[in-house]
Parts: C-alpha cells; structure tokens; sequence
C-alpha cells in the first residue's frame, strides 16, 4: 500500500474505528448495512458509532465503570461539544466523533439534527416515566433524528422533489420511531428492572396486559406502514438494506404479538439468525441487490433484534 498522508491515514483509522462499533455491538445493523454500497455504509457505520457510544455513557460502561451520576452527565455534555466543535472544524481527537464529523459534513447533518439526539440522551439521567408530550419528544430525539441522518446518507446531496423529500422525511422518521418503541417493547423488563425506567406512558410493567401489548404493536405497526411505503422512493441502492431493516424490526413485532404479555415482563424476544438470514436473502431478492459487502471476520455481539 502507498504511505499515506497523516489525515488520510487519520481519516481512515477513524471510520474503522466506527464500523468496530457496529460489528461488536448489533449483529441486525451490521447485516442490513452490508446491503449498501461501501460509501453508503461507511457513512451509517458513522452514525451507528455516535449514538453506541452516548448511549453507552448513558446506560453502560460509564455507570458499569463506577462513574459517578454526575460525572456521567458531564461525559455526555463533553461529547456533545465535541461533536459539535467537529461538525464546525472537520476534525476531532476522539476517532469516533471525527468519522462522524466527516460524514456530517459530507452530507449535510448539522445540529438541528445532534442536538435533539443529546438531549434525548441527556433525559435518561434525570426521567424514569413519561408523559405523552416528553415520550414523542424523546422518540424524535433518540430515534427520529437518527432516521433522518441515515436518510441524508442515502440521498448524498440528491436533490428531489419537495413532495418526495416531504414523504422520505416522514419515512425515515416513522421507521426510527418504529424500530425505537419495538425495543422499548422488547426491553420493557429490563429497562424497569434494572434502570428503573418506563418509557411508555400511562404503562404499568408490574401490571401489563395483553390489551397494553397490543395497544403499543398497532402503534408500531402504523409507524412500519408509512415507512414501508416509502422505501420504494429511496435511491435504488439504498432500497434493500432499508427494507431489511424495516422487516427484521416487523418480525420482532409479530413475535412480540404472539408473545403473552406476561411473559415480556421476564423475557426478552429476539429474531434468530437463521430467520435474519431469510429475510436478508428475500430482500436482495425482492430489491434486484446483485452484491453483498463482505462480513467482517470479528463475531458479533447480539444486541439489536
């Protein structure tokens, strides 16, 4: 290989960096990006690594470290102007944030969008229920925002219709949402259990029934439509990883529905991996994919469905 320059070799240690993130912590994520093109995922990976890595100061490794709460909240307000400092400079010291910052800069992600995210992230150290206004405001920071990044990804300064990009928007945010109340669903347990959280408003965990579960999947199910209905205006590279994301969360819903609502209060649902395998295998079919990137040789961590 020729010798590299410092910021090209930089520039690529960080994005490797970023698709570690992916390849250790999501085993759906990672599968769903090797049906985008090189470029495209690099790009997601990016994204993915950010918002691992808040989320880890929020609920992982910070507190697991002995981290005290409020130095917690310090760590997560120091990435946050780090972020933001990069989004401004195009560098930063931290690898994960720099390969963000490229591919924000690349695409057109500013803080309109990383500010919602933070102070979604920033709510999980101070609310353990929510009402129905706090609830959508944390879903559009956690979970819609991030639709919208990976959707700049996709169109790479595109320019389309104001209808489409209207109904693209409305997509990407509805399949956020979507893929963030089936884990809410999924981890409803855990999430009391061990942090004390409900995030569902108006839900009793000691006391969810079957009309609850049901109640929360045709919310889900409503979301998944209009997403579903607008991958087809998604660029044609694009269409099959984001069906396969959209299919993987849907059948984690199914089984979620055929789960006994007493039952998710102690076990946590996932999708196997012979069935992500299928339904990897139908959406390059149904979406005219002719190649899929390699896997990495790292095993995966299983924490997405």
């Amino acid at each position: 290989m020729a010798h590299e320059s410092g910021l090209r070799l930089y520039n690529r240690a960080a994005a490797e960096t970023a698709a570690v993130m992916i390849k250790a912590y999501s085993t759906s994520f990672g599968l769903a990006s090797r049906l985008l093109s090189p470029q495209t995922r690099r790009q997601i990976e990016t994204i993915y690594a950010l918002v691992r890595l808040a989320d880890e100061i929020v609920d992982g490794v910070a507190s697991a470290a002995d981290i005290p709460p409020d130095q917690i909240r310090g760590l997560l307000d120091g990435l946050e102007a780090e972020t933001a400092a990069a989004l401004r400079s195009g560098y930063s010291v931290n690898l994960v944030v720099h390969a963000f910052a490229l591919t924000a800069r690349q695409t057109g992600i500013g803080t309109d969008l990383t500010e919602p995210f933070f102070r979604s992230m920033r709510a999980d150290l101070d609310r353990v229920e929510h009402t129905q206004a706090t609830f959508e405001d944390y879903v559009y920071g956690s979970a819609e925002v991030v639709g919208l990044m990976c959707l700049r990804c996709f169109l790479d300064g595109r320019e389309v219709p104001a209808d489409q990009e209207k109904r693209l928007n409305a997509g990407a945010q509805r399949l956020g949402a979507a893929f963030q109340k089936v884990n809410f669903l999924r981890d409803l347990a855990e999430d009391f259990e061990a942090l004390g959280r409900s995030y569902f408003p108006g839900i009793t965990v000691a006391a969810f029934t079957e009309a609850d579960k049901h109640r929360l999947l045709d919310d889900i199910e409503a979301d998944l439509l209009v997403s579903g209905a607008a991958i087809a205006e998604l660029p044609r590279e694009c269409r099959a990883a984001v069906a396969l994301a959209q299919e993987l969360f849907a059948e984690l819903a199914r089984r979620l529905r055929r789960t006994p609502a007493a039952a998710l209060r102690t076990t946590r649902i996932r999708v196997p991996n012979p069935v992500k395998v299928r339904l990897a295998a139908e959406a390059v079919l149904a979406h005219g994919l002719r190649r899929i990137t390699p896997a990495p040789s790292a095993p995966d961590a299983e924490r997405a469905p």
